[in-house]
């Protein structure tokens, strides 16, 4: 377990730190400190330990029935009389303390935490008060009121103001300031002008009437994001909303595959932790001696974990349009730990050498019959 987790966190760093830098950008725009900066990105981590924790634990069990193999310690257990399920027995414990931490992150914690990340990335995106603080953009609100500063202070002090409002038809309304900052309080949102004018030039009339002031509020509250319905995907879904869905749920009208495929992939994602760790023992945990190379053994098992799981992603992309093909995965899975214990069982390892020489001498035999003809 220890192994496990310093596997586990490991890769899950390596991943969420690639994963983060999209957000950078949207993160650095709200002006946020390091701390919220991990704190937002950190919501993928659970979606990220939920793919990672099955290799992990099976790279960690590799690792430790390596050592026990090199040190011959697998091979003074067994001339003991130690039988392999005493042997497999660990290995299955670990993997079964890892299913449960894949099940619970598949059903509950991981479609939480992607439903925070989308609530506040969302949140971000349409408000008002992160556009206009992009220096030398000019960002148009509703087609008729645009915002335009020159520059950002690192204390946040907004330098060259432009405010153009053209929302009431009957006036038109330019505000021009020196600088400027954004508070919000109790009562709102505002954009406080400082040192500036304001030229408002009313419908019928040809000239302008300027007011200068030395401080002056523009209101903002009214452009902050407000109550918004969201339809959360079928990731973001919780396992009991992907069993039971509302009639009335537009993404299941639309779209009825996309659940039956991520809820079968939810169901499958806990059985991978113990597939793999039969695999591992099933190549590296018989008794060898040292003379005898690992490299096909683990060269067997990496195979064997990719194809497995290949198969699992097949399955789920096929399945939305074939519903059949989404059993290719629980069958892939209970074939592999069918065929595993059988082969645990028997005590022996596999004849990799003797597979591979059977398979060179019936592709030699086939090329020297296909050279005589």
């Amino acid at each position: 377990m220890v192994a496990f987790l310093i596997t586990l966190i490991t890769l899950t760093v390596v991943m969420w730190f690639t994963q983060a830098m999209r957000d950078f950008d949207l993160i650095t725009s709200e002006r946020q400190t390091l701390f919220v900066f991990i704190g937002i990105t950190g919501m993928i981590v659970p979606l990220l330990i939920m793919i990672i924790a099955p290799i992990s634990l099976m790279i960690a069990a590799g690792h430790v029935l390596s050592r026990l193999g090199a040190d011959s310690e697998i091979i003074v257990m067994n001339a003991a009389g130690i039988s392999p399920w005493r042997l497999l027995s660990p290995l299955l414990a670990a993997a079964f303390l890892v299913s449960l931490l894949v099940a619970a992150i598949a059903a509950y914690v991981s479609p939480r935490a992607l439903r925070e990340l989308r609530d506040w990335s969302e949140q971000v995106r349409t408000d008002i008060l992160t556009n206009i603080v992009q220096p030398g953009r000019f960002t148009s609100v509703g087609g008729n009121l645009t915002f335009h500063i020159a520059d950002r202070r690192p204390n946040g002090l907004l330098v060259g103001i432009l405010v153009d409002d053209r929302r009431d038809p009957k006036e038109e309304a330019t505000y021009l300031a020196e600088q400027g900052e954004i508070i919000k309080n109790a009562e709102g949102s505002f954009l406080v002008l400082e040192h500036g004018s304001i030229q408002r030039l009313q419908a019928g009339h040809p000239s302008p009437r300027i007011l200068t002031f030395d401080r002056y509020p523009f209101d903002l509250s009214k452009f902050g994001p407000g109550p918004q319905n969201v339809n959360y995907t079928v990731r973001e879904k919780y396992i009991w909303e992907l069993m039971w869905p509302r009639a009335d749920d537009p993404l299941y009208v639309a779209q009825p595959d996309q659940y039956r495929s991520e809820l079968s992939d939810r169901l499958a994602t806990p059985f991978y932790p113990l597939a793999f760790a039969i695999l591992t023992y099933m190549f590296l945990g018989p008794p060898q001696t040292t003379r005898q190379s690992r490299n096909l053994a683990l060269l067997g098992l990496i195979s064997s974990a990719t194809a497995l799981r290949l198969i699992g992603f097949a399955s789920v992309i096929i399945g939305d349009r074939v519903p059949s093909v989404l059993l290719l995965q629980f069958v892939a899975l209970a074939a592999t730990m069918v065929v595993g214990l059988i082969q645990i069982s028997r005590g022996r390892s596999i004849e990799h050498g003797t597979l591979m020489t059977q398979i060179m001498t019936a592709v030699t035999s086939r090329i020297a019959r296909a050279t005589a003809s």
